[in-house]
């Protein structure tokens, strides 16, 4: 008992640090229909800012999240003009991966240009630096406000996508958009407003997950599978899907790594195989 209590907090932040990132993912491929293979590159995008602002402009951490975050979205605005447009509902997949894979080596050859080609590190404020103590043991407060900042996002997502007009809207311009468009939705906007949400999603992940997965030249490529895992088994478009594919993932890896570190993420696909297996749609996933 105490070994499964020593285990299920370093669990359960490293499943909301899979949440909070995946998701971005998961809503531009449930929900928008689009593979965007580059998600793990915008998180990247975040993470450099939020080092550079910390670093070398001296800034708060909360502001150097909001710098991540908006710097984030006005960086993809061009990638979203220019080329996610003429993805949206009008090509195949292998179109989708092959443009998205193209703009991911385009990022980090960018990226690795302009910030350079090493590890980037993202300075904690004092109080997220200590040790919590929960009772049966301690445990970093960063992990505490990771996992509070992934119960944030599944709780405001799960409202903004399913109990405001903006939901409505995106949910009708995915069912079926020409109707959605007859009936004076402006689809494109709708688009535009939710690749920035995923965007932002996306920076905002990368920069509170950087103790768990550390910002370097090749974070894009590194994570981009595992995001993609955690989409798929939970099933696209679906935030309670997300949700619970981080948890039982977190789970499985971080419980392997304790108990068979030679191992390595071996445990982590193993649980992905079985998941897959039993629910091929996923565990929230609906066959289309």
């Amino acid at each position: 008992m105490q070994t499964v209590l020593g285990i299920l907090p370093d669990a359960l932040a490293y499943g909301m640090v899979l949440f909070t990132i995946s998701i971005g993912l998961s809503i531009m491929m449930g929900l928008m229909r689009v593979v965007n293979l580059a998600h793990g590159a915008f998180a990247m995008i975040g993470g450099y800012l939020a080092s550079f602002a910390l670093v070398s402009l001296g800034v708060s951490y909360p502001v150097a999240i909001l710098i991540a975050v908006i710097g984030t979205v006005i960086v993809s605005v061009p990638f979203e003009f220019l080329l996610y447009r003429r993805i949206y509902r009008r090509s195949d997949e292998l179109t989708q991966i092959l443009l998205t894979i193209g703009i991911t080596f385009f990022i980090v050859g960018i990226a690795n240009y302009i910030f350079g080609p090493t590890s980037k590190p993202i300075p904690l404020p004092e109080l997220l630096k200590g040790p919590f103590d929960l009772g049966f043991r301690m445990i970093p407060a960063h992990r505490l406000f990771v996992i509070g900042c992934g119960v944030v996002t599944a709780v405001a997502l799960w409202l903004l996508i399913e109990k405001t007009e903006f939901g409505v809207r995106l949910r009708a311009a995915v069912d079926n958009g020409d109707m959605a468009e007859a009936l004076g939705i402006r689809t494109q906007v709708v688009y535009s407003a939710t690749f920035a949400l995923a965007v932002g999603l996306a920076a905002f992940g990368g920069v509170v997950g950087a103790e768990l997965l550390p910002v370097e030249p090749f974070y894009a490529l590194r994570y981009m599978v595992t995001f993609l895992v955690v989409v798929s088994v939970g099933g696209a478009g679906s935030v309670t899907g997300a949700l619970a594919a981080s948890l039982l993932l977190g789970l499985a890896d971080t419980t392997g790594k304790y108990l068979a570190p030679e191992f390595g993420e071996f445990f982590f696909y193993v649980a992905v195989i079985v998941i897959v297996y039993i629910f091929p749609h996923g565990l929230f996933g609906r066959a289309h």
